[in-house]
């Protein structure tokens, strides 16, 4: 089964649901930034091998990028799944892994880029909002795009109300586009995302379709 690595600083619930979703791979480690992460007890338990790669004990970002990748290339990994991970990659890291580095982010990219995503779309007054999964670059969630969810922004929301509806779709568009890059139908050639056997009316919110 293809390898993939997933990379956590928190509590981990992408993280679960990509490892619920039984997709045509085997997760050879789950691997974080802060040795306190909740995820990496519930991986576990899962039996799956976990490892911590401290930001703090290293001197430049340079440097940690580059025991983090030692750490992610002994799993020797297809696929590195970035799930909450709360770290900004050097453009040296995200080379390495360029095509199989992906990233899931709680907006509609372009819009709302960094934090505080949905304090901004609720600012902004905008009445769709939602979740983007998209490979990794060197711009801050800036890659090519190779999946949207939207959800609806509805009266009486706040940040917490908005930030569960998203995340309910991250859960579901993270698995489904891992799978798609473990089936061999998801790459990325020459900057542009490509995925075989795309529906040419894709479902109603849902970019591209999650059937």
């Amino acid at each position: 089964m293809k390898p993939y690595v997933i990379l956590i600083s928190g509590r981990g619930s992408n993280m679960e649901a990509l490892l619920a979703a039984g997709l045509p791979g085997q997760c050879a480690a789950v691997i974080s930034n802060r040795p306190a992460a909740a995820g990496l007890a519930a991986a576990a338990a899962r039996g799956i091998a976990t490892a911590v790669v401290d930001h703090r004990q290293y001197p430049t970002r340079e440097a940690f990028d580059a025991a983090l990748a030692e750490e992610i290339e002994r799993h020797a990994p297809q696929l590195v799944l970035l799930a909450g991970f709360m770290r900004i990659l050097t453009a040296g890291f995200v080379a390495r892994f360029s095509g199989r580095l992906l990233n899931i982010h709680p907006s509609l990219l372009p819009a709302f880029p960094g934090v505080d995503t949905h304090a901004q779309a609720l600012a902004a007054g905008v009445r769709i909002h939602g979740c983007s999964v998209h490979f990794v670059t060197p711009a801050l969630d800036g890659g090519p795009i190779a999946a949207q969810a939207a959800v609806p922004v509805l009266a009486g929301d706040d940040e917490e109300s908005l930030a569960l509806r998203v995340l309910a779709a991250e859960h579901r568009l993270y698995p489904q586009v891992a799978r798609w890059f473990l089936d061999g139908r998801l790459r990325l050639n020459d900057g542009r995302v490509q995925l075989a056997g795309e529906a040419s009316s894709p479902a109603q919110l849902f970019v591209p379709s999650l059937d």
